[in-house]
């Protein structure tokens, strides 16, 4: 049986290699692959605020704050008042538009991984890895 320690090591791959290969497309749109799934993760979750942005990518603060900011100033998203000093954020309806064209780049690159290994959407590996995530993401 491999260590499952290099499973860290495979994944750090994968996603070095889908911000590599994404890139240029992403920038077509103005944005960065992290900038990208802040967006989605702001469409999946109306109303979050950038706290809870970093915290379900476990990305940095800063960078979460930069990254909202670009999308802000594309008038991909907007800004309200939330409790106490919150920001909550949403679409608007340009990011809307955009969300289906960032969906589509994520979707045609994995599908591309899955087709060339013979691994399809209904793989067990599937259910185990978003296991793992909800077990980090949720802390």
């Amino acid at each position: 049986m491999k260590d499952l320690g290099y499973l860290a090591q495979d994944i750090s791959i994968l996603h070095r290699k889908y911000y590599k290969d994404t890139r240029e497309a992403f920038a077509e749109l103005g944005l960065n692959p992290t900038a990208a799934c802040v967006l989605l993760t702001i469409h999946e979750q109306p109303g979050i605020n950038q706290n809870q942005v970093a915290k379900s990518l476990v990305i940095d603060k800063g960078l979460t704050t930069r990254e909202v900011n670009k999308l802000q100033n594309l008038t991909y998203l907007t800004k309200t008042a939330g409790a106490g000093k919150a920001q909550l954020l949403s679409l608007t309806a340009t990011g809307e538009t955009v969300v289906d064209q960032v969906q589509t780049i994520r979707r045609s690159w994995w599908q591309a991984r899955f087709d060339e290994t013979g691994i399809d959407a209904h793989s067990p590996l599937i259910p185990a890895i978003e296991a793992a995530v909800a077990s980090i993401v949720e802390k």
